[in-house]
């Protein structure tokens, strides 16, 4: 018997060894568009990065941290209302970006906080953000600093 046939064998009765591909990573399956930073004054310490998280991929993925070399701290966050009635930000463990779906990074609701600035931030420069994912797989992003009102129209809904 010649070692081909054997092989035809071993892949009939499922002996063979398999060859699947590997796993796709959070960082592979997760897309980020539109990805901006808020230009701030001079004085200010913090800004806020804003995106759009697209998952193509079949399993459900989180980004659990950030990082970037424009602040000393970076965290995730989103906005809650409190009992006086009054927005608050506050940190939030993760952002899920499910299967097949997208995650909206966005003034007024989740977004990704630049704490300590190490340098003032002005429009049209750029910011490097890296996002960590659930499996811990990493992407890094380059994001524009853009003005306020530059990106109202960004956000701004669609008169009925």
């Amino acid at each position: 018997m010649t070692p081909s046939r054997i092989w035809l064998i071993a892949v009939a009765v499922g002996l063979a060894p398999s060859f699947t591909p590997a796993a796709e990573t959070a960082a592979d399956a997760v897309s980020v568009e539109q990805a901006y930073v808020r230009e701030v004054p001079p004085v200010s310490q913090t800004s806020a990065a804003f995106m759009t998280l697209k998952n193509s991929g079949v399993e459900d993925h989180a980004v659990v941290a950030a990082r970037s070399p424009a602040a000393a701290i970076v965290e995730l966050h989103t906005h809650v209302m409190g009992d006086d009635g009054m927005h608050r930000m506050r940190e939030v463990e993760k952002v899920d970006v499910p299967a097949g779906g997208k995650a909206v990074l966005q003034p007024g609701g989740l977004h990704v906080m630049l704490i300590n600035l190490t340098a003032p931030l002005k429009a049209g420069q750029q910011v490097e953000l890296t996002l960590v994912y659930d499996d811990e797989s990493e992407e890094t992003v380059t994001a524009e600093v853009k003005t306020v009102e530059s990106t109202m129209m960004m956000h701004k809904k669609p008169a009925h």
